[in-house]
């Protein structure tokens, strides 16, 4: 998935985004409300994280910018005010929930899995498809009663092809969706990685197609 942090303290920034990265999920950084807007325009987004004291203005009245055009993209909250009220205001103003500083990385990703549990449905319980039952949360795929471990792109991967089987995504998408502007890639990252879950579903009668020119789409045979 690919994260939007809005958060203007370096050190904060950095340690969130090489968590996010190594889960797997691609993040653009930001470190002011003007950012995130330029981000915003230029990108879709899974997820924001967003920071209330920002140097430019204030996290909640950008929130609420959002909701009144129509952006639906979970918000998680982050800031040091630990006031109920200012809770409060937070999750009035529309965002999905809240993390107040200092908190540990693994609170703050059990909150992301929380959020997206929510907001994805069904999307984020077991999911059958071609004779593969797919565990979002426990990053597996199991084929003919054999369970195989998936990576963390590999799992992003997999999401991404299962929410619209039959529709091509082109390598630029994915690259988009799995990645963040601050990392180099090329389109022979995405063959590697649909290369290696192909092996995953090996035995199944899910197929990841390769459409020439246009990119990749998930089949049952």
């Amino acid at each position: 998935m690919r994260f939007l942090l809005v958060e203007d303290t370096p050190e904060l920034a950095r340690s969130v985004r090489d968590l996010l990265v190594l889960d797997g999920h691609g993040v653009d950084h930001a470190a002011s409300l003007a950012e995130a807007e330029d981000c915003l325009a230029a990108a879709g987004y899974d997820l924001i994280l967003l920071d209330i004291g920002l140097p430019d203005g204030d996290g909640r009245a950008f929130l609420a910018r959002q909701r009144r055009q129509g952006r639906d993209v979970p918000v998680i909250m982050m800031t040091a005010r630990s006031a109920v009220a200012d809770r409060v205001d937070a999750l009035d103003g529309g965002a999905d929930d809240y993390v107040t500083k200092p908190f540990e990385m693994s609170e703050l990703e059990a909150r992301i899995r929380a959020v997206l549990r929510r907001r994805g449905g069904a999307a984020q319980t077991l999911r059958h498809f071609a004779g593969v039952a797919f565990d979002p949360l426990a990053a597996t795929v199991t084929v003919a009663g054999e369970t195989r471990a998936l990576r963390s792109r590999e799992l992003r991967l997999f999401e991404i092809l299962l929410a619209a089987p039959g529709r091509i995504h082109s390598k630029e998408h994915l690259c988009d969706r799995l990645f963040s502007y601050a990392e180099s890639v090329t389109d022979n990252a995405i063959e590697v990685y649909v290369g290696r879950l192909r092996r995953k579903l090996a035995g199944s009668a899910a197929r990841i197609e390769t459409v020439r020119g246009l990119g990749y789409r998930l089949t049952a045979a």
